[in-house]
């Protein structure tokens, strides 16, 4: 699931991107649980499908949740939670340029 979500995502099918990277990420909650390193790194690439779509505020909500776990569990130096670090800054900065333009969050 969590692969098909990323081709999905990459192709631009946002929506079904969605859907499929929700699904999975369920799937590695029930499974592997909330803190393992597979369900953070699922819960930021949601977080990159919710951003890709404009819907800035739950993408940020997403990547706050998934960068205070991986920081706690996995650690600063750890490269997804970096990553993490690096696409809430971005995602920050697309949703104070779509203020700006007067564009609402989805």
């Amino acid at each position: 699931m969590n692969a098909l979500a990323i081709v999905l995502k990459n192709q631009g099918t946002h929506d079904e991107a969605e859907k499929n990277q929700r699904r999975a990420l369920e799937g590695y909650r029930r499974v592997l649980g909330q803190e393992h390193p597979r369900t953070l790194e699922s819960m930021g690439n949601l977080a990159v499908v919710l951003e890709n779509q404009g819907k800035y505020a739950e993408a940020e909500q997403m990547y706050r949740q998934a960068l205070e776990l991986m920081e706690e569990g996995l650690g600063d130096a750890y490269p997804a939670t970096k990553r993490c670090r690096d696409n809430l800054a971005k995602c920050l900065r697309a949703q104070e340029e779509a203020s700006k333009r007067g564009r609402r969050d989805i």
